[in-house]
């Protein structure tokens, strides 16, 4: 091998081992993200379930608390019929 071939051998050598170090940061930081995102996935599905179930709670308050207002419509209006 002459001197240019040693040369370009020792450069796509080092062109080489650079890219596979990129790619070697870029996939632990791809895993990082993904992992990060799982995390935030995971709250939001638990935020959500909260939500609905709080969401009925509430319907089923408001179907209690409207049979109350009824109950109290009849009793003020025997109460204004008394009168």
């Amino acid at each position: 091998m002459s001197t240019t071939d040693t040369v370009l051998v020792i450069i796509l050598t080092s062109l080489l081992s650079l890219f596979f170090i990129i790619c070697i940061v870029l996939t632990v930081a791809l895993v990082k993200l993904v992992k990060s995102v799982q995390r935030v996935v995971v709250k939001a599905e638990d935020v959500v379930d909260s939500v609905e179930s709080a969401a009925e709670v509430f319907k089923d308050t408001q179907g209690r608390l409207a049979l109350f207002k009824l109950i109290r419509n009849i009793i003020k209006l025997t109460h204004k019929g008394r009168k």
